[in-house]
């Protein structure tokens, strides 16, 4: 198994900043993917920012030049800076790894989640 531990939410005014961080740990032989997505009531949970293993960036048109993901490959950490936030950011937001797994004698795709946290920007 594979746990996803994030931090890094809260209350921030319009304007102000945050970075989300999320760490996982258990069984992972490599970390492909890893990315950061939000949701918020009533809506269907999007993709904010993902990062290959190669750190190649991608982005939702709604945060670019706000927002930056980065990676940590040795200790198999993102991290989101959020800057210039908006009150439409307000939501949870999810971490989420593709990870390969050695089991069972052969490597295995998997994919996990993170328990999300929440970002509430107002004033």
């Amino acid at each position: 198994q594979v746990q996803l531990v994030e931090s890094g939410g809260g209350l921030v005014q319009p304007g102000g900043s945050l970075r989300l961080s999320c760490a996982a740990s258990g069984s992972i032989y490599s970390i492909r993917l890893m990315g950061w997505y939000r949701q918020t009531p009533g809506k269907e949970r999007e993709l904010v920012a993902s990062i290959s293993s190669s750190a190649s960036p991608n982005y939702a048109d709604s945060v670019k030049g706000r927002f930056t993901i980065s990676r940590n490959n040795a200790e198999n950490t993102v991290f989101l800076q959020m800057n210039s936030l908006k009150p439409d950011d307000t939501a949870v937001y999810y971490c989420n790894v593709d990870v390969v797994q050695w089991i069972g004698q052969t490597f295995r795709a998997a994919h996990f989640w993170g328990q999300g946290t929440q970002v509430t920007v107002s004033s």
